[in-house]
């Protein structure tokens, strides 16, 4: 009786080698690792908490936005004087535009695409030398033509430095993610008005040209602090490198003097990263069609703003709502007419007190996040935003329009905000990047659009260039109504829900069909297998 028993512990044994010896590398690896207490990487920065390192990603990637807002910021200051120097029509000048955002929606998808596939850190990075570089050579433009494609250019570079905001969103802690992600917009507001800045003190004096060779700056010297920013760890796992993120992680430990959940980091690889099916999944599928166009009101309702505000001042077409020949063309040279109606300072002051509105009204976005959550938040702000667009169009005293500007300004960058984060949330790791990026690309259409209808438009009805604006918003709030996932509080998600119901039916079916496998072949042992966690143990009674 006791060989016999000995025979079919041999026989078990042989047999669970041959099957481990068929299963995939990365799961043999957790096998290994399962033999003890485990967690994830979300356990761990849960655990980890909020610490010095996430003041410094906060300090170095929210610069990011700084970047960002100069570079498109830039054109509405740079406007009125390309449009003297090459005696442009106001669809030229929109075209510049619309060029920039042509570039960042090509650009979008595909910096998504690698940042999924190879990295956020390595996309990032890319962007900012990329975007200065040619910034850079804009500001040698000899025409008008090379400057709106050195501009496209930009605008592809620009779309690399915005997965940014993914990079930094996996690394913060749930609970701290609705109050750190709005604080952003300080960045975004610095950026505005450094541009603004630069243009009211070096474009009377040395030009346009040098005013964008000044703006460079910040990129060059955010290529060399961001060394100091480590490559995503959900990433990390997601590609199979867990050495990588537990590295990672214990340095941001180290640097938060807390320490790591105990046990091993054990997650499956997951081979199917960066993929566009994911987002079109039953899972996402209404998601991402009522995310995309929200990006697209989200880009549209702020670019019009933004741009909606500078040809306003320009033309001076304030509380006129059919501008004639005077307000096209302001100034008559002795040589013929002139396309010059340069800002004066006082226009430059009114851009300057606008920008203030993006984050004076920041503590009330943290409370709606907190409060009302992210898809009623952004019903609040998209119908207030529709309000504000036609309330510009009331006469008023240049007073009166500032603060209306102020607060348009205020709602339509909350908006944003709020939008950003939804999307980082709401999609798993292994197609974040993707998604932002698909989001973006629709984003940058509404960039497109905005300029001919603020800066074309507006100079034939003021009231008939608000309206699209203010109805694209009323749209937007009504079909909030239909996002089914509210990410307030929650975990980001590794895989989709589908997967993961997919992935643990699997493992239960598994276990089932193998223990009832063992219980046939060994009568008096027992095996307990339990393939989600690859563990294996076998018990012998010993006669």
């Amino acid at each position: 009786m006791g060989e016999n028993m000995k025979t079919q512990l041999v026989s078990a044994i042989h047999l669970q080698e041959v099957e481990l010896e068929e299963q995939p590398a990365d799961v043999q690896q957790d096998t290994k690792n399962s033999n003890g207490p485990t967690y994830t990487v979300e356990e761990a920065v849960e655990t980890i908490g909020f610490g010095r390192f996430h003041v410094l990603l906060f300090l170095i990637m929210g610069s990011t936005s700084i970047v960002e807002a100069m570079e498109i910021m830039l054109l509405a200051v740079v406007s009125p004087e390309i449009r003297c120097e090459w005696r442009l029509d106001d669809w030229q000048v929109a075209l510049v535009s619309t060029m920039v955002f042509l570039g960042f929606m090509v650009c979008g998808v595909l910096s998504g695409y690698v940042a999924d596939r190879y990295g956020r850190w390595k996309v990032v990075l890319g962007g900012f030398v990329w975007s200065a570089y040619f910034s850079l050579l804009t500001s040698f433009a000899p025409s008008y033509g090379w400057f709106i494609f050195l501009r496209s250019l930009v605008g592809c570079g620009v779309a690399g430095v915005s997965q940014g905001f993914v990079l930094k969103t996996e690394f913060i802690p749930a609970k701290y993610r609705a109050y750190l992600l709005p604080l952003a917009t300080i960045f975004w507001m610095t950026g505005s008005m450094l541009i603004i800045i630069l243009g009211m003190v070096v474009v009377p004096t040395l030009g346009w040209r040098w005013m964008i060779r000044i703006s460079v700056t910040p990129s060059v010297i955010l290529i060399f602090l961001f060394k100091f920013i480590p490559e995503s760890a959900r990433y990390n796992v997601s590609a199979g490198n867990i050495p990588a993120a537990v590295k990672t992680l214990q340095w941001i430990a180290k640097m938060n003097r807390a320490s790591l959940p105990p046990g091993q980091l054990v997650e499956p690889t997951v081979n199917e990263r960066g993929s566009w099916r994911i987002l079109l999944s039953s899972s996402f599928r209404r998601t991402s069609l009522l995310l995309w166009y929200s990006w697209f009101v989200a880009s549209f309702s702020y670019y019009g703003s933004v741009l909606s505000s500078s040809e306003l001042l320009e033309k001076n077409l304030l509380c006129v709502t059919d501008a004639d020949r005077e307000h096209q063309v302001k100034h008559i040279h002795e040589d013929g007419l002139c396309y010059c109606i340069p800002f004066g300072n006082s226009d430059y002051q009114t851009l300057l007190i606008s920008c203030l509105g993006e984050v004076a009204l920041v503590p009330i976005n943290i409370c709606l996040l907190n409060v009302l959550g992210r898809r009623l938040s952004l019903t609040v702000l998209q119908l207030l935003a529709a309000v504000l667009f036609m309330m510009v169009n009331i006469c008023t005293t240049m007073f009166g329009f500032t603060v209306l500007l102020f607060l348009l300004r205020s709602l339509v960058s909350m908006n944003f905000n709020v939008v950003y984060i939804y999307t980082a949330e709401v999609y798993p790791t292994v197609a974040r990047s993707l998604g932002m990026g698909f989001c973006t690309s629709f984003s940058r259409i509404g960039g497109m659009i905005a300029p001919f209808i603020a800066q074309v438009l507006m100079s034939r009805s003021v009231i008939l260039a608000l309206s699209p604006f203010a109805v694209a918003c009323v749209v937007c709030a009504l079909g909030n109504f239909l996002l089914p996932i509210e990410t307030k509080g929650r975990a980001l998600l590794r895989i989709s829900a589908a997967d993961h119901g997919a992935e643990q039916q699997t493992v239960g079916d598994s276990l089932r069909s193998d223990v009832n496998t063992r219980e046939t072949q060994i009568v008096k042992g027992s095996v307990v297998v339990n393939r989600g966690l690859a563990l294996r143990t076998v018990e012998v009674s010993d006669r």
